[in-house]
């Protein structure tokens, strides 16, 4: 009888448009998945009840939140209530970006990795619609794979992780468009930067232009809830 080998994935799942797309996507090329998302001291918790819907939907084997104390540190208006989130684009890295938010993620999601053996860690990062955010470039990811791969046990021992970014150079409506190919339901997504507690989008931020912006060009109904 020949035994079947399972491949294990890490996916960093926020809740939102992105990254729902990438669980997915290593569904569909029959991962095992493993999801982790990131309660950080971000101004609402409604991406992180989003992120447990969809991690069910696509049935992971496990779904773990991490407490984290980023709002501690500051410096975002997305961890810093006395900051204002802004509502028209602008210019160099936005004040939404969270100081090595990514780094911090894919840090965990890498310990966790090690512990499952899994080889692969799946994030939704992309260097087309990300908002000017360093930790979102392809130098980025292929910097942290390379020290993954120098800081662990697994990846000494030959190994090698891989962090794989499969909306790296897609565009937001490309992205709509390969996820509702693989069966996403972005009702269940929230991507707004100050939803409220339903999990209802201001319509104004970055995030929420650039995911309207990505369902018109798709040519999809956009099926977010708007105050």
């Amino acid at each position: 009888m020949s035994i079947v080998s399972t491949k294990k994935a890490v996916i960093l799942l926020s809740g939102g448009l992105d990254s729902a797309t990438v669980l997915a996507i290593a569904k569909a090329e029959g991962y095992e998945c493993y999801t982790i998302s990131f309660d950080y001291g971000q101004r609402h918790r409604a991406e992180i009840i989003a992120a447990e819907q969809v991690s069910k939907k696509f049935g992971a084997v496990s779904h773990k939140v991490i407490r984290l104390g980023l709002d501690e540190i500051g410096g975002s208006a997305l961890t810093d209530k006395t900051l204002d989130v802004p509502e028209a684009l602008s210019e160099g890295i936005p004040i939404t970006y969270v100081p090595a938010r990514n780094t911090v993620f894919l840090s965990l999601a890498l310990g966790l990795a090690e512990v499952l053996e899994a080889q692969d860690i799946f994030i939704g990062v992309n260097a087309i619609d990300y908002s000017g955010y360093p930790d979102c470039r392809p130098e980025f990811i292929e910097a942290f794979e390379k020290m993954a791969n120098l800081a662990t046990k697994l990846g000494v021992e030959g190994k090698p992780f891989h962090i794989q970014a499969p909306l790296q150079n897609l565009s937001k409506a490309q992205i709509i468009q390969k996820g509702i190919a693989c069966g996403v339901d972005y009702a269940l997504t929230v991507s707004c930067y100050q939803a409220n507690d339903e999990g209802y989008a201001c319509g104004k931020c970055d995030s929420c232009r650039l995911r309207a912006e990505g369902f018109r060009q798709a040519g999809v109904e956009d099926p977010t809830r708007y105050i």
